[in-house]
């Protein structure tokens, strides 16, 4: 079964109307394209054939605002609802009994569960229908521009694969097969999802269909070790908190919203990344229940640090108070 066929069934499927990727409509436009652009070329060889130059008129005034306007409803969509489904699962105290009164947990988790694999599958099958559509762009266009986009709408934040609830979604369901798995009553988890280490260095792994794979590496490119407390930006990296703060020239009591938009991601050096930074807090779970030494050991150093930079920043407030 072709791609196109598959993923406008499994969109149809869904129970509630989802934002997707119009691939039927997009294909029409690249067709369209070869009968209308009026700067085709041909191109010479055994297989000769007419094609669009690299900027296509027809295809670029249509193509590419389409295609990033349905690409953030979706990006949109699934932040919505991935955070929404974790709020649920770490709600405690009263928020958790508000919850329960109105019957949004349950207490055997099957709902959460199978909503977070459906979501996942969401967010991969979206990932694959878009670099599909923008590899057919380019086998038309003999052309890099597809690829180019892609690389600018990363820059944008508009890349679902970016989405730090992807990673809250994959630690999620980790966490939620240690713990309520043990349970015969527990519903199935799809098992392309894991936490693995390979010479010590962490990395979330998820391959739900056999043409994506998505591979998070844990380690903070700061410190040079395993993510403690994470965090990512909206550039989709993932660093320490601590490390976070110290690259956007913050401190911990200010935290990251105080940073500068000018300040940059250390590792890809894109700008105004902080004020959106996510918490990433099924991954502090994970990551602690894996390298409980390791935490332990980061917990105590990182308890000295916070009290001292506390001191400091109350230091400099009584200081600025009385005039000193």
């Amino acid at each position: 079964m072709k791609f196109c066929k598959k993923y406008q069934e499994y969109m149809q499927g869904q129970e509630k109307k989802l934002p997707g990727v119009g691939f039927k409509k997009l294909k029409k436009i690249l067709k369209k394209c070869r009968k209308q652009c009026p700067s085709q070329k041909t191109i010479d060889g055994p297989f000769a054939a007419k094609t669009c130059p690299d900027h296509c008129p027809v295809c670029d005034g249509t193509f590419f605002p389409s295609l990033l306007n349905e690409m953030s409803e979706v990006v949109g969509c699934f932040n919505r609802r991935a955070q929404k489904l974790l709020e649920l699962h770490l709600a405690s105290g009263f928020r958790k009994y508000f919850f329960w009164i109105k019957g949004k947990l349950k207490g055997d988790h099957t709902a959460l569960i199978q909503e977070g694999k459906d979501l996942v599958t969401y967010a991969l099958i979206n990932a694959i229908a878009i670099r599909k559509i923008l590899k057919k762009y380019d086998k038309i266009h003999y052309s890099k521009q597809g690829q180019l986009f892609k690389s600018q709408v990363q820059s944008m934040h508009k890349e679902i694969l970016q989405s730090p609830w992807l990673c809250e979604l994959m630690a999620f369901h980790i966490n939620l097969r240690e713990t309520k798995v043990k349970s015969r009553k527990a519903p199935a988890f799809f098992e392309g999802c894991s936490l693995t280490f390979k010479d010590g260095k962490p990395s979330l792994t998820c391959e739900l269909f056999d043409s994506i794979k998505v591979d998070i590496d844990l380690t903070c490119s700061v410190c040079l070790d395993t993510v403690f407390d994470p965090v990512s930006l909206t550039c989709g990296h993932i660093f320490c908190y601590m490390c976070a703060c110290s690259a956007a020239s913050v401190s911990i009591v200010n935290g990251l919203k105080a940073a500068e938009p000018k300040e940059k991601c250390p590792l890809c050096r894109v700008g105004a990344v902080y004020e959106g930074a996510v918490h990433l807090e099924e991954l502090n779970i994970l990551l602690g229940r894996s390298c409980q030494e390791y935490w332990e050991q980061r917990l105590q150093t990182e308890r000295v640090e916070r009290v001292k930079q506390i001191k400091e920043h109350w230091d400099s407030q009584c200081r600025a108070f009385v005039g000193v």
